[in-house]
């Protein structure tokens, strides 16, 4: 059973399709390691093994691919008809949605097992949940996709669903130690997840091997990727970003030990800055979040107040105190942004920033500092986190790779190049 766990999603698919594993086999690997596990990590939202494993026979009698069997956690915030949703909130214990989530849809027609709901934050903003850090208990896993980040990570499941508004995707992975894919804006399909923020949520992805995203990216897209030759170097810009002052001295060690071993590689290496148009995103992204949030969540602040957490009210609050005029004119600037970061990319393939500010912070008071998640968040476009080193308390610390605007594959080719560039560095 635990070599079963340790396999990735392209991995089990294969041995599934080949029939030399079984869907049943592979899920009750998969229980065996939560039920191991569960009490220190405490991953999981919702669990059915019946479910889970009627599943599993149903595709070992009839095989569907591309996945063919392969389970996947799915954020609680994300509809499924036969397992509860209840968005990281107490008002919504025991909400059964009529029907799935599109992306739950999709993952069904293609064969996969739908494991169980993984913890989310209150409606994926920043009151954390139960999960832990697998890595170090006492420590924060991230959010908002912080069960999945740590499922993921702990082996007991090979990929999981996550969202990301500011860094619900990307900073979870790094503090986790898993690689976290935040693809361009509107990729895959949102029907069915809970509105925040709608302009700026995205679906992606926590998985423990790069290989798993084209495999994902062919259950939500319809097309697969691949890896490019060795030795096709990238060209990647060092972009440490207005926020390069709030990273911790280990980040930094991280980003420059990595530039430096993509530059030995090959890569071309050029330091770049994001200019005059850009400066002061940050606050822009925090503008148009509340706003939105203050929408969606416009039921629940005015008939529920008292049941939502001091950080979620008081972000609500902000939002519904914005004045309409601001919000588009902030849209406005990240709308000139976009442009702007467009030209960049006609002079690199990707860009390398941290993906958090440092170490998974102590305690679980707080799910940590999306600062340098939230710029690519606004600006739409992909994301992917690759595990790169650890910091001074051995806990991991992740660098980001940035692509252009629609630009995902070249993203996963430019990531597949230098993760094999990163592991040959040792």
């Amino acid at each position: 059973m635990t070599r079963l766990t340790q396999l990735s999603a392209s991995q089990a698919a294969a041995l599934l399709s080949r029939r030399e594993i079984s869907a049943e086999e592979l899920t009750r690997a998969c229980l065996h390691r939560i039920a191991d596990r569960e009490p220190r990590v405490q991953a999981w939202q919702f669990l059915d093994e019946k479910i889970a494993l009627a599943q599993a026979r149903t595709i070992d009698h009839h095989p569907v691919g591309p996945l063919y069997g392969v389970p996947v956690g799915i954020k609680d915030i994300i509809d499924t008809a036969d397992l509860p949703t209840e968005y990281g909130s107490s008002i919504y214990a025991g909400h059964r949605p009529a029907s799935d989530a599109a992306c739950v849809a999709a993952l069904r027609r293609s064969g996969a097992v739908i494991l169980g709901k993984t913890v989310t934050t209150e409606f994926a903003y920043f009151t954390p949940g139960k999960t832990r850090n697998p890595n170090r208990p006492e420590h924060t896993p991230g959010g908002s996709s912080s069960g999945s980040a740590a499922a993921v990570a702990d082996h007991m499941v090979p990929v999981a669903l996550g969202t990301q508004t500011a860094g619900s995707i990307i900073r979870p992975a790094s503090f986790c130690g898993v690689i976290g894919f935040k693809p361009s804006f509107a990729q895959f399909p949102m029907n069915g997840i809970r509105p925040l923020a709608p302009s700026l949520d995205t679906l992606g992805l926590l998985t423990r091997d790069l290989g798993d995203l084209s495999l994902m990216w062919q259950v939500f897209v319809g097309e697969s990727w691949s890896l490019p030759p060795a030795d096709v170097a990238p060209k990647v810009g060092f972009c440490r970003t207005e926020q390069w002052p709030l990273a911790s001295k280990e980040t930094q060690g991280v980003m420059v030990e990595a530039a430096e071993a993509l530059r030995n590689a090959g890569a071309r290496i050029e330091e770049v800055e994001l200019g005059g148009a850009c400066t002061g995103l940050l606050d822009v992204q925090k503008v148009v979040m509340a706003f939105e949030m203050s929408q969606s969540l416009r039921t629940e602040r005015e008939l529920h107040r008292d049941r939502l957490g001091e950080h979620l009210r008081d972000i609500l609050e902000v939002g519904a105190a914005t004045p309409v005029e601001r919000y588009r004119a902030v849209l406005e600037r990240a709308a000139e942004c976009r442009r702007h970061v467009n030209a960049i990319f006609a002079r690199f393939d990707v860009l390398l920033t941290p993906s958090a500010v440092g170490e998974a912070p102590a305690g679980l008071e707080s799910t940590g500092d999306p600062a340098f998640n939230r710029i690519w968040t606004l600006l739409h476009l992909p994301c992917i986190s690759l595990p790169a080193g650890r910091g001074d308390r051995g806990l991991p610390v992740g660098i980001q790779l940035v692509g252009p605007a629609r630009g995902d594959e070249r993203l996963y080719q430019a990531s597949g190049w230098a993760l094999r560039a990163l592991r040959a560095k040792g």
